[in-house]
């Protein structure tokens, strides 16, 4: 089986699959014009989630398939599709923003740059673009189809998981001679290398998905602020 090459046929072909996936992903929700019918939509997506990911991911615990520094599911991408199933379940806030947060600029991060050298139809390939294409189509389904925008208040909730994850992993990480996350140490042929060096490179990438994630804020936060001025006294 020959491995996994970036930006080659396999790739391309999946960054096809995930730009298809956004239309549907946003017409159900924009199709159900009640809350009641769009929750259970939302709520049909959670269970393809756990129908989908929950086998594809165990089957990485099976002899021969399991490594510790790959498997353990503490990789943010791994904790967004808990966050994007809790979300869809339940609408609420918290999860649709880290969902939103860490669906649209991180797990897509892992779209275009995978972590992966097993191609199709290996269990990790599979696993590895069920989880990231899920979330993704999550979170769009969630922000443009339900229409359930972040705000100011997920932002900060968001920045203070993601802190609280960083420092609990890298610990392990350490301790374990792991890199998840990436971080104890930079990996190899990636966009970390336009970085600095450990641990620099931690407070510039924090300082760059802080702004990023402000970025993706702003805009609906302009939006709330015209709809009200524009509504009659």
């Amino acid at each position: 089986m020959d491995g996994f090459t970036t930006f080659g046929t396999q790739h391309l072909v999946m960054l096809a699959v995930a730009a298809v996936g956004l239309v549907p992903a946003v017409l159900v929700g924009r199709s159900r014009r009640d809350e009641a019918a769009r929750r259970r939509s939302s709520r049909v997506l959670a269970v393809v989630l756990v129908v989908v990911l929950v086998p594809l991911q165990a089957l990485d615990f099976l002899p021969g398939q399991y490594d510790v520094a790959t498997t353990l599911p503490l990789q943010l991408c791994d904790l967004a599709a808990v966050a994007a199933v809790v979300a869809l379940w339940t609408h609420h806030r918290y999860a649709v923003g880290l969902t939103y947060y860490w669906g649209l600029l991180l797990t897509t991060q892992g779209l275009l740059t995978p972590a992966l050298d097993t191609a199709f139809p290996s269990i990790k390939f599979l696993g590895f673009w069920a989880l990231h294409l899920l979330v993704v189509w999550a979170a769009v389904h969630l922000t443009w189809g339900v229409r359930l925008p972040p705000t100011w208040r997920e932002y900060a909730t968001t920045v203070a998981t993601t802190l609280v994850w960083a420092g609990v992993v890298y610990v392990f990480s350490d301790a374990t001679g792991t890199n998840y996350g990436f971080l104890v140490r930079k990996p190899e042929g990636s966009v970390l290398d336009a970085l600095a060096a450990w641990p620099t490179y931690l407070g510039q990438l924090a300082v760059i998905v802080l702004v990023l994630w402000a970025l993706m804020t702003l805009p609906w936060t302009l939006v709330r602020r015209r709809r009200r001025v524009a509504q009659p006294a």
